[in-house]
């Protein structure tokens, strides 16, 4: 098994960075604002935040805020509150949760609760679990979780779980290991968990684990190295980590490394980008991976940013 060759993701994610006029970067422009959570938390997950301009990200990013509060994808593009979570979430990396107009975010993202508790993305009206996680996690992290009706989110939640103890975008909907994360981290928060049957939600999600050490999202499916976040996690939470055989998680994720020129792929030897670089890292993360911080399961960034939030300390 090799080893996690950080300084080559470091280099990797700021050369990405930097390309911001070539073909993929152009097809990426919409979510240039969840590529900047990715990279930056990988960075500060391997302890090179420091390697990029404050200044300019903050000011990218609050060009990039529209009237109504939320936040687009890049400069000019619609509001949306996965964009939003993501722009608080850099903020949060930063210590700059100070530059916002915490309330004009805050009635947007509760803005977007319907009536059954459930949560639209945007003006447009699609309603999905993961943006329940991303609203909840989004107001939990601004300190508003008050301005939402939290006990019809949860209900609502509630109302997604499936027989097999997982959880789909709506009622009735497939499980799905992103489904699941969404919404566990989701009652996470809200101190929630006692709604989730453990032993057969921790059957289904140590069930994705395939021969190769990886995890994937369904049953009969490929593995992923961005599920050994969004499974890992959701173990974690309802403690049932250990079902899994962690070693070989590890090999797979690094196994995924371009150990030339950085950057972790969804599987060996494919292409590199900076969505499974982060949810690589992270994976290693979770798993106590020696050299890189400890990340929070429930928020997606590092434990001492999360302690800064809440607790007014720094913890490594």
């Amino acid at each position: 098994m090799g080893e996690l060759v950080g300084n080559k993701h470091v280099e990797y994610i700021l050369s990405v960075e930097r390309r911001k006029d070539d073909f993929l970067s152009v097809l990426m422009d919409h979510l240039r604002m969840n590529g900047a959570y990715w990279g930056l938390s990988a960075l500060d997950l391997l302890g090179k935040l420091d390697t990029v301009d404050l200044e300019d990200i903050v000011s990218w990013i609050m060009k990039c805020q529209h009237e109504s509060g939320g936040f687009g994808g890049n400069i000019g593009h619609d509001p949306h509150v996965h964009y939003t979570l993501s722009a608080v979430q850099v903020l949060a990396l930063f210590d700059k949760l100070d530059v916002l107009d915490i309330d004009k975010v805050t009635g947007y993202v509760a803005s977007l609760q319907k009536e059954d508790g459930s949560f639209s993305g945007d003006t447009w009206g699609e309603v999905d679990t993961r943006f329940s996680y991303i609203a909840i996690c989004c107001l939990s992290i601004l300190k508003r979780l008050d301005s939402m009706d939290v006990e019809k989110a949860v209900k609502y939640i509630v109302s997604c779980k499936n027989m097999d103890g997982g959880f789909g975008c709506t009622p009735g909907g497939e499980s799905h290991a992103g489904q699941i994360f969404c919404c566990v981290g989701a009652l996470a928060i809200t101190g929630s968990l006692h709604h989730i049957d453990k032993d057969l939600l921790g059957w289904w999600l140590c069930e994705r684990q395939v021969k190769s050490g990886g995890l994937n999202g369904r049953p009969e499916k490929l593995p992923d190295v961005c599920y050994s976040w969004w499974v890992l996690c959701s173990l974690i939470m309802i403690d049932r980590a250990h079902w899994i055989d962690k070693e070989k998680l590890i090999k797979f994720i690094l196994n995924c490394q371009d150990t030339e020129n950085g950057g972790i792929s969804d599987r060996p030897n494919d292409a590199v980008d900076v969505y499974h670089t982060f949810f690589g890292v992270a994976g290693l993360s979770l798993l106590e991976y020696p050299g890189v911080k400890a990340i929070d399961p429930a928020y997606a960034l590092p434990v001492n940013v999360v302690n800064r939030i809440f607790f007014g300390r720094c913890s490594t």
